[in-house]
């Protein structure tokens, strides 16, 4: 009796789901239940941590930003280009005030300009702290540029080159890959002198401190146009580090698209 009991009890009482070493696999193929599915915990780790109301924050604002920066460029769309080179209506600045005043509209009334200054500081955000070194280089060519005007040495075809710059530099901000930055430089650099070329048009035959007004009001109004377009790139890039932020590629495609209209306007009319 004690050896059936015994015998019994190894036959019910060691039940295998209870062992130590039972295999779960093998139990679940002779049941004839179907498999778990495997559990991936990857995407969980990336998540673990993460505020998910502070990365619908981050896109919300990255759109507020980018479409800021769209209805700005809209809004100067609508502004004629004869306006572009001539604040007081083609009259020379006679004074301190006037020549500043024409040096801080000419770059905001003339979009090509603007546009450009805009592409600068956008691009700058992406290299950090050195790209700033972009916009200097920049509006320190624009003074050059114009000092060749008044000089009256001729530059081919400038309202060509400024079109086409600012697609190369639309192009640039709507590509996935980081341009190398010294080419950012040189660039930009080359565009200044352009840029400054078109700016000493409204100067010509202006006497001596209202020629220095215009200079310090271009480059201020230029260096606050691309600082402003900076911390908005900035703040776009802020915690992106594995690829370029939409709205930077669209702003980059929309800059392009200007460029292309002044260039198909100054090569055709």
């Amino acid at each position: 009796m004690g050896n059936s009991h015994q015998a019994q009890g190894g036959k019910y009482g060691a039940s295998p789901t209870l062992s130590r070493n039972c295999d779960f696999s093998n139990l679940l193929k002779k049941s004839g239940c179907p498999p778990l599915a495997p559990v991936h915990l990857a995407p969980l780790a990336r998540l673990r941590g993460t505020d998910m109301g502070s990365l619908n924050f981050r896109k919300n604002q990255n759109f507020l930003a980018f479409t800021a920066l769209g209805t700005v460029l809209l809004f100067l769309s609508l502004i004629k280009p004869a306006s572009a080179h001539h604040f007081m209506g083609g009259k020379v600045p006679s004074n301190f005030l006037t020549g500043f005043l024409s040096g801080l509209a000419h770059p905001v009334i003339g979009l090509d300009h603007f546009a450009f200054v805009v592409a600068v500081g956008l691009l700058a955000a992406l290299l950090g702290r050195q790209g700033l070194v972009i916009p200097v280089a920049f509006i320190l060519a624009t003074v050059g540029g114009t000092g060749i005007h008044l000089l009256r040495f001729d530059l081919p075809l400038p309202e060509v080159a400024i079109a086409a710059f600012l697609v190369l530099f639309g192009i640039w901000l709507a590509m996935t890959s980081r341009p190398n930055p010294w080419l950012l430089v040189g660039t930009a650099a080359a565009a200044g002198i352009f840029h400054g070329y078109a700016y000493g048009e409204s100067i010509i035959g202006s006497q001596m401190t209202p020629l220095l007004a215009y200079l310090a009001g271009f480059a201020l109004i230029q260096l606050a146009i691309a600082a402003g377009s900076y911390q908005i790139g900035c703040f776009m890039v802020k915690g992106v580090s594995d690829h370029r932020p939409q709205g930077l590629r669209v702003a980059g495609l929309i800059l392009a698209g200007v460029g292309t209209a002044f260039l198909g306007t100054a090569l055709f009319g």
